[in-house]
């Protein structure tokens, strides 16, 4: 990312929330931001940037949504005051609360998952349509499509570039932190094609997440969605060697991020005293355990598999279920964690998924029966969509 391309990505949002605060109409207005950072990107590297940034992107968007809405006028015959036309005034830089509603806004309820995570990267992200299409291997059409019907259904729904009402607004928030932590562990790892991760998702995911922790600092779950992400992204180097993927109990401990898990342990230690815990402060202190340990064997599994245990009562899935497995055959031994797996395998959300595959292959390993064990990793091999992974767990299939 350029310094002129950091530069948009930070204004994108503030002056999407200044067109949408002024005018109301975000559909237009995202469109009208979009195609006013589109022209920055082009003419600023070579005119340079101009000394007022944000207000050079107000006044070109306010345009390009006046001929938009020009455009729209002549084809619907929509009446709309000539005030609504001039230019907002760039003034000083939008209230905190502005980018937040910008976020709750597309993290609309009324919207699917993957339409939330297209337009928040657009909108609150700057990504581009391009951009976002790359980073999940999907056609930019579909990319495109999916946020201009996103767009629809949140007027359609009645959505309005203000706060939701009080009592709406942990839900809403909750919705996106589900939304970042989605963007992140797409990114972190993905779920198919050739590369292990996606870099430029678990950056951006960590970056709104910052923003977002700066909005509302009193959010312990903010704060631990954000330190989950910097202990989980610091070993992203060790993940990969030579030879591909590299599990966590084999990875060069000295190559993770000290910084980034000095910065996510600060974050746990600083919510653990306060009150009720949730999700994501859970599973920062899993984290927190691993990115403590200065080699494997010194994992403290117990307190592990206390906080999985604690964490499928806060927030009870399959994943978590799966993940628990692993943490009681650390503590109670391979015997006992394939008992548990028969159990959590036979959700049918489970169903299929590699992930149950793999673990009984090791799981089966750890028991000594290799030749079951090689054969698990073969299935799991067969049902991952990951490249990295297949090739990583058809060489345990194939292993002496």
């Amino acid at each position: 990312m350029t310094p002129i391309g950091d530069l948009l990505r930070g204004l994108a949002p503030q002056v999407v929330a200044a067109l949408a605060r002024r005018y109301g109409d975000f559909e237009t207005c995202e469109d009208a931001v979009q195609e006013a950072l589109l022209a920055a990107a082009t003419q600023w590297p070579a005119d340079g940037v101009p000394d007022n940034p944000k207000s050079w992107l107000i006044t070109v968007a306010a345009r390009r949504r006046i001929e938009l809405w020009r455009s729209d006028d002549a084809r619907r015959r929509r009446e709309e005051s000539v005030a609504a036309l001039e230019p907002p005034d760039p003034g000083p830089a939008p209230q905190s609360d502005d980018t937040l509603t910008l976020m709750l806004l597309c993290c609309h309820p009324a919207l699917t998952p993957p339409s939330q995570v297209a337009l928040t990267l657009r909108a609150v992200g700057g990504l581009s349509t391009a951009e976002i299409a790359r980073a999940f291997l999907v056609p930019e059409t579909t990319v495109g499509q999916r946020i201009s019907r996103a767009k629809q259904r949140i007027t359609a729904a009645g959505g309005r570039f203000r706060m939701p009402p009080a009592g709406e607004l942990d839900v809403r928030v909750a919705a996106v932190l589900a939304v970042l932590y989605l963007v992140f562990n797409e990114g972190h790892t993905a779920s198919e094609g050739p590369e292990l991760r996606r870099a430029e998702l678990s950056a951006e995911a960590v970056r709104l997440t910052r923003l977002l922790r700066a909005l509302r600092p009193a959010d312990d779950e903010v704060a631990g969605l954000l330190a989950l992400m910097l202990l989980t992204d610091a070993r992203r180097s060790a993940r990969v060697g030579a030879d591909g993927l590299v599990p966590l109990e084999d990875q060069d401990r000295t190559r993770w991020d000290a910084a980034m898990i000095g910065e996510g342990l600060a974050l746990v230690a600083d919510v653990r005293p306060r009150g009720a815990v949730g999700p994501y402060q859970l599973q920062a202190a899993i984290a927190a355990v691993h990115a403590e340990a200065a080699t494997p064997a010194d994992t403290d599994w117990p307190q592990i598999l206390g906080l999985y245990r604690l964490l499928e009562r806060v927030a009870p899935g399959p994943m978590v279920a799966l993940n628990r497995v692993v943490a009681d055959a650390m503590v109670n031994g391979p015997v006992e964690g394939l008992a548990r797996l028969d159990e959590v395998a036979a959700d049918p959300a489970l169903a299929g998924h590699h992930r149950v595959h793999a673990v009984r292959a090791h799981l089966l390993e750890r028991a000594g029966d290799l030749a079951a064990a090689r054969r698990e990793f073969a299935v799991a091999a067969g049902l991952t969509r990951s490249d990295p992974e297949r090739r990583y767990l058809e060489g345990r299939a194939s292993a002496d």
